[in-house]
């Protein structure tokens, strides 16, 4: 047996890093919690940069061929490792010197450590293994961090998750009786030789469990309740990077089983415009920033899962979607931090007036949510035309439309939101807080962040010219 544990580097050092962290952090004084916290970042970094030194061998196996190290997996660990650590800079201003801060941290590296298997597995066992660990710890990070309401929120995410999880199980002890076995290269092989629904079954019981994971329709109720409910730490962990490793898992299996039944990719359609069309919906209602960006979050899995429509059909369908993947962590994280660095504003209206008040704050937020919208040269834009085009050339010229449609959706309420922002701030409006205090980290991480989406998305519509130019396209 081949089990090779070196190539599982980068979730060993954040596993580690989440044991020393929690550890550690309970010998530590409340004054000096951001000993843990420092700890947890250079795990991070530590991952991301054997991630990226990885990647630049060829694709290797380990355990037995149930963990693949490809581009795939290389690129969802660099995104996950480096995602979470924007997160950390939203934690420095909210929970720095509470009683569970380092806990908090050691919860993030866990869950981030299931986020990373799951991108790899390519065993429906892993892929449990990948799951319960990246939502156990998800349900502490939601309670921990949103006081009374957080609790509520934990509990519906819990029994959400508890739900999916049992059905994920469900369906993959149906795929391993036709089977035989559980790896993705002995499903491809035996599954189209056995009844159709049966397998139906089976593969919608898996996709259950990842698609909670990514919040995506019809498992994604939690969502909006539990950004609105929990603290900004917590609601941009979980609409963020748990996505990474969920979407990865999904393109895999959908790839896996549509190699010889061609329904799972218009499944994978219509599941994408679910999302997108409800979510957009539903967030045109929203008052309160945080449960819109939860409901945008949905939309967004919606766009996401657009690619996987295209597995197999189009060259352009796992790029695009892992660059869609990288871009949508860096914009998002910009609009929850922008949230974080104003706590006491859980209105739209209340942010009359930031673009005076606090011009850097206001256009770091104008930068991620006109680039939730697409607008070029951000990188969601470039996610979107490749998308699209990924759909179009995988034969689904009918979902390519509805990306379009769904952009111009979500624009009349991400316009709900800056608008107010430009506007002229009203005689007796309270005002917006300071650059010191807790509010300046989530301040910073905006604006990396924001910056981020900006250089990526001129950087990659530049790359898509220079390779789309010479064919005319």
């Amino acid at each position: 047996m081949q089990m090779r544990p070196m190539l599982l580097l980068p979730e060993i050092v954040v596993f580690i890093g989440g044991l020393v962290v929690l550890l550690g952090g309970s010998f530590l004084p409340r004054d000096r919690q951001w000993i843990a916290r420092a700890a947890a970042a250079l795990a991070l970094l530590g991952a991301a940069t054997a991630a990226a030194l990885a990647m630049a061998g060829p694709a290797q196996s380990a355990f037995s061929g149930t963990f693949t190290v490809d581009t795939a997996t290389g690129t969802a660990r660099v995104i996950t490792a480096l995602t979470t650590l924007l997160v950390l800079g939203v934690a420095s201003g909210e929970i720095a010197g509470s009683p569970r801060e380092s806990d908090t941290y050691a919860l993030l590296l866990l869950a981030t450590t299931g986020v990373m298997v799951l991108a790899g597995s390519t065993d429906l066992l892993v892929l449990i293994v990948g799951f319960l660990l990246a939502s156990i710890p998800l349900y502490g990070i939601v309670g921990l961090t949103g006081g009374r309401a957080g609790a509520e929120a934990a509990m519906k995410t819990y029994l959400m998750g508890a739900l999916s999880g049992i059905l994920l199980m469900l369906g993959v002890t149906v795929l391993y009786a036709l089977a035989g076995g559980t790896d993705y290269a002995l499903l491809q092989e035996t599954l189209p030789a056995a009844p159709a629904a049966a397998v139906g079954a089976g593969v919608l019981g898996v996709l259950a469990g990842l698609l909670f994971k990514a919040g995506g329709v019809p498992f994604h109720f939690w969502v909006p309740d539990a950004a609105q409910g929990t603290g900004a730490t917590a609601a941009t962990f979980l609409t963020t990077v748990p996505k990474v490793g969920a979407l990865v898992a999904v393109y895999r299996l959908v790839a896996t089983v549509s190699a010889g039944d061609g329904s799972w990719l218009l499944v994978a359609a219509l599941l994408a415009t679910a999302s997108m069309v409800l979510g957009n919906l539903a967030a045109y209602w929203q008052t309160d920033p945080r449960r819109l960006l939860g409901w945008s979050t949905v939309a967004q899995v919606g766009f996401l899962l657009v690619p996987v429509a295209a597995a197999g059909r189009s060259d352009l369908a796992l790029p695009s979607l892992l660059f869609y993947l990288a871009a949508y962590a860096v914009t998002n994280v910009a609009a929850f931090a922008v949230t974080a660095a104003l706590p006491e504003h859980r209105e739209l209206a209340d942010y009359r007036g930031l673009a005076r008040s606090r011009p850097g704050l206001g256009l770091a937020l104008l930068v991620a949510l006109l680039g939730l919208v697409g607008t070029p040269p951000l990188a969601v834009f470039v996610g979107k035309l490749t998308t699209a085009t990924a759909a179009w050339d995988g034969g689904h010229g009918w979902l390519a439309l509805v990306v379009m449609l769904s952009s111009v959706l979500s624009l009349f309420y991400y316009l709900r939101w800056f608008a107010p922002v430009f506007a002229r701030p009203e005689q007796h409006a309270a005002g917006f807080p300071g650059r010191g205090g807790a509010a300046a980290w989530p301040a910073v991480t905006a604006g990396v962040a924001a910056v981020a989406s900006l250089v990526l998305g001129v950087l990659a519509g530049a790359l898509w010219a220079a390779l789309e130019g010479p064919l005319g396209m």
